[in-house]
C-alpha cells in the first residue's frame, strides 16, 4: 500500500469522525467514535489461556471469606488489565438467607449471625431486657430460621415483621422475638448495594498523559463511589460484558475514561457488578476478556460455598 493510499484513508477517517489530530505537530488518534467502531466490530474475543483461567481460579478459591474474595478479586483484575478494577458488594435485592444462627451471650443477651447464598455474613447483638432458657432459645432459633431461611432478604424482612406481629404481647418467647426482629430487620434493610472495592488507582498515574488535564476530576470521581455504584448497578445479566466508551458513561468527570464491565452472579442470581475503568486508549480485547474470566470465577467460588 503507497503512503499516498494511507494518506487518503487517513483523510477519509478523519473526515467521518473515526480518528482526530489534537495538535498540529501530533499524528492522529482515535475518536470515540473510533473506539467505539473498533469495539462494535470484535466479533471473538479471544479468552484468556487455560493456565491463565487456572490460576484465577486457584487464586480466588483460596478466599477465607466473602470479603477475600473480592479483595483478590479487585487486586487481580487491576493487575492483569493495568487499570482500575472496581467490585460491588453483593446486592440486597438479589441475595438469600442461606442460614441463621442464634447464639445465647448470656441468658438475656443473643449474638444473630446472617449467612447469604453469597457468602456475606452479618452479625448483631440483641439485647433482650429479660432472660430466657435454653427451650425458649431454641424455640427462637426455630421460628426466625423458618421465617428467613430461603427467602430473599425483601421477602424475609416482611416475614419477620410478620412474625414478630404475631407474638407481640405473648411475652417471653414473644417480647424475645420482638426485640430480635428489630436488630435483624436493621440488618435486612441496610443498603449493603453503597459498598465498593476499588484497587489500582495508582494505575491511573501511569496512563496519566492519556487522560489529558481531565486525572483530577476522575479521581474525584471514583472517590465519591457514586457515580461508579450506579454504572456497576446497570449491570444485570452476569456474562454479558459492556463497554462504555468516553461520554457513553454519562458522567461529566469521567469523559476521557473507558469502562469495561459485568455483573458476577451464580445459578441465574446476579450478586454485583464489576469491571475496570481507564483511559480510552486500552487494550480492549484484553480487558473484556480479564473482566469476564474474573467474574465467572467469583460466580463459580462463591457459588460453591
Amino acid at each position: 500500500m503507497s503512503s499516498a493510499t494511507i494518506r487518503n484513508d487517513m483523510a477519509v477517517l478523519e473526515a467521518e469522525g473515526y480518528i482526530t489530530q489534537p495538535h498540529t505537530s501530533s499524528g492522529r488518534v482515535p475518536t470515540e467514535k473510533g473506539y467505539r467502531e473498533f469495539v462494535d466490530r470484535l466479533d471473538d474475543v479471544k479468552p484468556l489461556s487455560k493456565a491463565e483461567r487456572r490460576a484465577i481460579q486457584s487464586f480466588l478459591a483460596s478466599g477465607v471469606d466473602l470479603d477475600d474474595v473480592l479483595r483478590r478479586a479487585v487486586r487481580l483484575l487491576a493487575q492483569l488489565t493495568r487499570q482500575v478494577a472496581v467490585v460491588q458488594y453483593p446486592t440486597l435485592s438479589s441475595s438469600t438467607v442461606r442460614h441463621l444462627e442464634v447464639i445465647a451471650l448470656t441468658p438475656a443477651r443473643l449474638l444473630m449471625v446472617v449467612i447469604t447464598d453469597s457468602g456475606r455474613v452479618d452479625q448483631r447483638i440483641v439485647e433482650l431486657g429479660d432472660v430466657i432458657d435454653d427451650h425458649q432459645l431454641s424455640q427462637l432459633r426455630e421460628l426466625l430460621g423458618q421465617a428467613l431461611e430461603g427467602k430473599k432478604l425483601s421477602a424475609a424482612s416482611i416475614a419477620v415483621a410478620d412474625l414478630a406481629s404475631q407474638l407481640n404481647g405473648a411475652g417471653g418467647l414473644g417480647d424475645a422475638v420482638g426485640r430480635s426482629a428489630t436488630v435483624l430487620l436493621e440488618s435486612l434493610v441496610e443498603h449493603t448495594e453503597e459498598r465498593l472495592l476499588m484497587g489500582g488507582t495508582a494505575n491511573l498515574t501511569r496512563n496519566a498523559a492519556d487522560f489529558g488535564g481531565s486525572l483530577r476530576s476522575i479521581l474525584e470521581a471514583l472517590e465519591e463511589q457514586v457515580v461508579v455504584l450506579r454504572l456497576l448497578a446497570a449491570q444485570q445479566e452476569a456474562g454479558k460484558v459492556t463497554v462504555r466508551i468516553g461520554h457513553e458513561t454519562e458522567v461529566e468527570q469521567m469523559v476521557g475514561t473507558s469502562m469495561v464491565s459485568t455483573a458476577y452472579g451464580s445459578n441465574d442470581t446476579v450478586y454485583g457488578g464489576m469491571g475496570v475503568l481507564g483511559p480510552t486508549r486500552m487494550d480492549y480485547p484484553g480487558t473484556i476478556a480479564s473482566v469476564a474470566a474474573v467474574a465467572m470465577y467469583i460466580g463459580e467460588v462463591l457459588g460453591a460455598r
